[in-house]
């Protein structure tokens, strides 16, 4: 319960009023149940204190809401760590068992519950060149091949929002390249249609949209973006270079 203090030479208290969360916004006080029996001096003060009850109340309730954001916020940086760290020892993906993949994709969850970017193919954020962190994706793992003739190096993606351009960069060994338009679906997914392929970065190959796919943005923020394919892939990827333009 509360207890609303006068200050004056008196001391004089009123205890238990009401609870605050049991006030409306738009409340009116009656001043006579708590005042008519006090001195004629305190009379004014308390009618005055008793009608600033509310405005209180709801500065109260406006203030309640900040701890939520601040809580929530630590909250999505918790679990980036805890989808980093779990992640960093499966080599890409490609050491990862099926605990190992569980693990990851429930941590995954969390996030894109927690997204606050409701529609990342209109966000600036999206733009740029993100290094591939880990994903469940056989073609890119390659894991039924021996090691030495897999991708080894950084393997990148390139996203471009304003041109709906993509571009996938593989380093060391083999330096291929994939370059696709992309075609809205809705506001996080897209269909993908590759026009391009380059192999160890100097043979180009043309294509007129044989390579497609689709990729949804499930999360999203200026570090870190998280993404699934329509063949229910997970693709885990970190900004690396945001002014990054793909060729159009």
């Amino acid at each position: 319960m509360a207890t609303l203090s006068l200050s004056s030479s008196s001391s004089v208290k009123l205890k238990e009023i009401s609870t605050f969360h049991s006030f409306p916004a738009n409340a009116k006080f009656s001043s006579k149940p708590f005042c008519e029996n006090l001195p004629v001096n305190h009379a004014p003060y308390c009618e005055r204190r008793l009608q600033q009850v509310p405005e209180s109340w709801k500065w109260r309730t406006k203030v309640s809401f900040f701890p939520f954001f601040s809580t929530k916020s630590k909250d999505i940086e918790s679990l980036k760590l805890e989808l980093l760290e779990a992640i960093a020892p499966l080599d890409r993906g490609a050491e990862a068992t099926t605990e190992d993949q569980k693990l990851v994709d429930q941590i995954a969850s969390k996030l894109e519950a927690a997204n606050k970017v409701k529609e990342p193919l209109k966000s600036s954020l999206l733009n740029g060149k993100w290094e591939l962190l880990y994903t469940t994706s056989q073609s890119i793992l390659q894991t039924k091949r021996p090691k030495i003739l897999r991708p080894n190096g950084k393997i990148y993606q390139a996203i471009n929002a304003d041109t709906l351009r993509a571009q996938n960069m593989e380093t060391w060994p083999f330096f291929n390249q994939a370059t696709a338009n992309l075609v809205p679906l809705n506001e996080r997914r897209v269909a993908v249609k590759f026009d391009s392929f380059k192999i160890a970065g100097l043979i180009l190959i043309k294509s007129r949209g044989s390579g497609r796919g689709q990729l949804e943005i499930t999360y999203l923020d200026e570090e870190l973006r998280i993404s699934r394919g329509n063949q229910g892939n997970l693709f885990i990827l970190r900004m690396v270079d945001p002014s990054y333009r793909v060729p159009l």
